[in-house]
């Protein structure tokens, strides 16, 4: 499996993913909508395609191997169900039939770690474990789980692969996405850190697992890939370290992140556009901890510390001046 269709390539993920593949000598397409903007390594196995997910990819998708379908909208401020079933399910499964239509081998649909069972670190979360609140209720993840659900029921048309990766840092996160969280602590006097824990991985280590799955996944397997389970508090003190900042660190109660959570739900009754809601900051206060231990064993991966996550992204962040 040699040609590889990727959706998303200009996001944190996407871009790692397609220069990992370059390196591993895979051609690739993949469907970005501005090329002008596109990041990542030019190549002479890289095909941009310009276009948008509804668009028809009967024609491209002719002598592909295998889809990588990274591509979602991962927004946490949306008021309703709509837009996330329009992307992360319909669209997907728009592109799954035409998989199937052009005979591609095998198709990898990246999901989320939150549409599996969290634990604590005396009982982690693994792929055997359902989706927990307050991930449940969240629009994000019920979409992902929609898709999950149904690609899986077809796995019999076209060999299915589920990723499900937890919290990803790393270099070119061009938005900023997941890496927002390292901004907000980076050359700070005062550091506010919720009471909560969560699992952190290297998105290259996410892009390996990937492309490791390609050849050693089984049809019909879901993968957590998953790495380091710590405390909000030590994972900003692994910035500090990194940075040589000794800011003021403030525990917020969970009393407080709640009422923050109400306020944020009475503002989207009158369709404003926030991050605050009750899901996302309940998500604050939980251990959010996850096993890596399939993954390690199926797909032989060795995961890196997450310092040296925070090292990229910081590197990145400092070459970009996003700061």
């Amino acid at each position: 499996m040699n040609n590889i269709f990727v959706t998303g390539i200009n996001g944190l993920l996407g871009t790692n993913l397609c220069n990992n593949l370059l390196d591993h000598n895979f051609k690739v397409k993949g469907l970005i909508r501005d090329k002008t903007k596109f990041e990542g390594v030019k190549h002479h196995n890289l095909e941009l395609i310009q276009g948008d997910l509804f668009d028809d990819f009967t024609s491209i998708l002719q002598n592909i191997d295998c889809i990588v379908h990274i591509a979602a909208i991962t927004d946490q401020n949306l008021n309703n169900y709509s837009p996330y079933w329009k992307i992360n399910y319909n669209a997907t499964m728009q592109l799954f039939h035409t998989a199937i239509k052009a005979k591609v081998k095998r198709f990898i649909f990246v999901s989320t770690a939150n549409t599996i069972g969290y634990g604590n670190l005396n009982d982690l979360g693994s792929e055997l474990n359902g989706i927990k609140s307050p991930f449940k209720f969240s629009f994000y993840a019920m979409s992902k789980l929609e898709a999950e659900q149904q690609l899986l029921q077809n796995k019999k048309k076209i060999d299915t692969i589920i990723i499900n990766p937890t919290f990803m840092l790393g270099a070119f996160d061009t938005k900023p996405s997941s890496g927002k969280i390292i901004l907000m602590s980076w050359k700070k006097k005062i550091l506010f850190y919720p009471p909560g824990g969560k699992n952190f991985v290297h998105v290259r280590d996410v892009s390996n697992g990937i492309i490791n799955s390609i050849h050693k996944g089984i049809s019909g397997e879901k993968y957590l890939l998953a790495n380091e389970n710590i405390t909000y508090l030590d994972f900003f003190k692994k910035i500090n370290t990194y940075t040589y900042q000794s800011p003021i660190m403030i525990k917020v109660p969970k009393i407080i992140l709640l009422i923050m959570g109400y306020l944020g739900d009475l503002l989207r009754l009158f369709n404003f556009k926030t991050n605050l809601s009750t899901i996302n900051m309940k998500a604050l206060c939980i251990q959010n901890y996850y096993s890596n231990k399939k993954s390690i064993k199926h797909l032989d991966l060795n995961y890196q510390p997450i310092e040296n996550a925070i090292a990229d992204a910081i590197q990145y962040f400092s070459s970009t001046k996003k700061r």
